[in-house]
């Protein structure tokens, strides 16, 4: 009996682990009305990223209600460690789906848009971490950087990068998403499967 007293106490004084917001609504809300010290570049909204062209008419992210206040949870568990999140794409529409499949059909970077994307669903974020002076932590790579140094399991990098990687990606799966093997800068807010596909 005393024994089972004692497993009691000490579940009791553990912390339990933070809700993650179950990802059921359909509602789309701009990211900085929900997270409003994010720091956002949004490429596709300029001729710098890796299609060269302007995909966006302008720099609004847009995602899911829960997506947005998962990442919300994301900046906070960041900023208690001196860091802040930097995103770089959110909702992505299909029509730009379609076009970027049409550059690059590869699965490992580029969602079929035929099957659609995380992106589409409006629950996926491109993100990065910044230092307490405003800079990204160095990744290894860019932003959308297709090549195998991008990987989550691509080992031959400093310490320096794999510690910085580990940090986001520890972040970000305590706030409720998880990393693409492929690319260390985008990560799925779990519960992404319930989502349809927007084109809006």
């Amino acid at each position: 009996m005393a024994s089972v007293l004692l497993s009691i106490l000490l579940a009791m004084s553990i912390p339990s682990a933070p809700a993650v917001p179950a990802c059921t609504d359909t509602v789309m809300v701009r990211l900085l009305d929900v997270v409003p010290d994010l720091h956002v570049d949004v490429r596709y909204a300029t001729t710098n990223n890796f299609t060269k062209r302007v995909l966006y008419p302008h720099d609004t992210l847009w995602a899911r209600a829960c997506m947005a206040t998962a990442l919300a949870h994301a900046q906070r568990l960041a900023a208690e460690q001196g860091y802040k999140l930097k995103v770089f794409d959110a909702y992505r529409p299909l029509s730009v789906q379609r076009l970027m499949w049409s550059i690059l059909p590869d699965e490992r970077y580029v969602a079929d848009p035929a099957k659609g994307s995380r992106h589409n669903r409006g629950m996926a974020v491109d993100c990065t971490l910044l230092d307490g002076y405003g800079h990204e932590l160095d990744m290894g790579t860019p932003y959308d950087d297709f090549s195998e140094r991008a990987w989550t399991t691509y080992a031959d990098l400093p310490t320096g990068v794999c510690a910085n990687r580990k940090l986001l990606q520890s972040i970000m799966h305590e706030a409720g998403f998880d990393v693409l093997p492929t690319e260390w800068w985008h990560f799925d807010c779990r519960g992404w499967e319930q989502m349809g596909i927007l084109n809006e």
